[in-house]
């Protein structure tokens, strides 16, 4: 799978977060069964609990569209060091990927990310099939 537009959409994304209080800023898009790319920021707010993280504001553009399986997700925040998800971002990508193989991709910059699967990023993940039966 090339990962070239995946990556760079992610650093567009990045770059429309709205940070004012962390000035931290992380960038996600998602690659959906439907094959189109879903974008999403971080957007902060003055109430904390109320900030929303990149990976999620992509993942529910994509649902919202219809979607329901993940096929890749690319992340961006500090450009020194790869970002990983938080707990919560987590646990939300383990509702939609389609397995523990779903690449993962940890990105600094155009020429620089890690390729992690799912499984490699949240090992053990609580998911919906653990409530089948």
């Amino acid at each position: 799978m090339d990962f070239k537009r995946l990556i760079e959409k992610a650093l567009e994304s990045r770059e429309k977060a709205y940070v004012p209080y962390s000035k931290f800023k992380v960038g996600a898009a998602v690659l959906f069964e439907d094959d189109n790319i879903y974008t999403g920021c971080n957007i902060e707010n003055a109430s904390f609990g109320a900030t929303n993280c990149a990976e999620r504001t992509a993942i529910f553009k994509g649902i919202s569209e219809g979607n329901r399986i993940i096929k890749a997700i690319a992340i961006v925040g500090d450009i020194r060091t790869y970002t990983t998800p938080c707990g919560i971002c987590r646990q939300v990508i383990s509702e939609f990927v389609e397995d523990e193989n779903t690449p993962i991709i940890l990105i600094k910059n155009k020429e620089d990310y890690i390729v992690k699967t799912f499984g490699e990023v949240m090992p053990g993940a609580f998911t919906k099939k653990d409530l089948e039966n």
